[in-house]
């Protein structure tokens, strides 16, 4: 099986949901002292989920990780409105790989 590793963040991204299920369905709830499932107004952990969110893969308001996503994002994998990282994708993005969004104007003009 050939793997497309330009893809491989999507399996990288399941790789690590498949272990916070697993360390869910163990019992394990902390990881050096991060929970394994955060969520809050502000959530630090392996999946974290809150206005400031800090985590492998974090989503909320402002979010902080290797994947994150949020208005303001700021991780390997970003997605936002505002993204900053080498694979940023949003509105306003800025990264190595970054794809932006125009929103092009509704206004046409007639001649």
């Amino acid at each position: 099986m050939d793997v497309d590793w330009q893809n491989s963040g999507g399996i990288v991204a399941l790789g690590l949901l498949g272990i916070a299920l697993v360390l869910t369905l163990a019992g394990i709830e902390t990881v050096a002292g991060y929970e394994v499932l955060s969520a809050g107004q502000s959530a630090f952990g392996f999946l974290a989920a809150g206005n400031f969110s800090l985590g492998v893969l974090s989503a909320g308001i402002f979010s902080v990780g290797i994947f994150s996503a949020g208005v303001f994002s700021v991780g390997v994998f970003s997605i936002g409105i505002f993204a900053v990282g080498p694979f940023a994708f949003g509105i306003y993005a800025i990264g190595f790989y970054a794809t932006q969004k125009y929103v092009a104007s509704s206004e046409t003009t007639t001649g």
